[in-house]
């Protein structure tokens, strides 16, 4: 009966890590405290109000092969073209929270 229960919980395990959610390393739920108050000028519900064809949406963000975590951060932290550096404004965990949350929302479709 050990066993058999042993087996089962090894089972479970495993389907889970297989199977689970990927995780995002930052925190969406700071990250849209961030992003309200730092980004939302410019691209409220996913949008951008600069160049109106590089928005936020999960089809641009892959067009422009923007749609990781490190890019997002990258973009963040160095900014590009219109799109100011927030490195010296941002921690490195707002700017990763940040990131999490504007890939998740691109999942979601804003």
């Amino acid at each position: 009966m050990k066993r058999l229960l042993s087996v089962i919980l090894l089972a479970i395990a495993l389907v889970t890590v297989a199977f689970g959610r990927p995780a995002w390393a930052g925190d969406e739920v700071s990250g849209a405290k961030v992003f309200s108050a730092n980004c939302a000028a410019c691209h409220m519900g996913g949008n951008n109000v600069i160049m109106a064809n590089k928005t936020l949406k999960k089809e641009a963000l892959e067009k422009y092969q923007m749609n990781s975590l490190d890019a997002i951060m990258t973009q963040v932290k160095n900014g590009k073209n219109a799109m100011p550096a927030f490195g010296g404004r941002l921690t490195a965990a707002q700017i990763e929270d940040v990131a999490a949350y504007v890939l998740g929302q691109s999942g979601k479709g804003w």
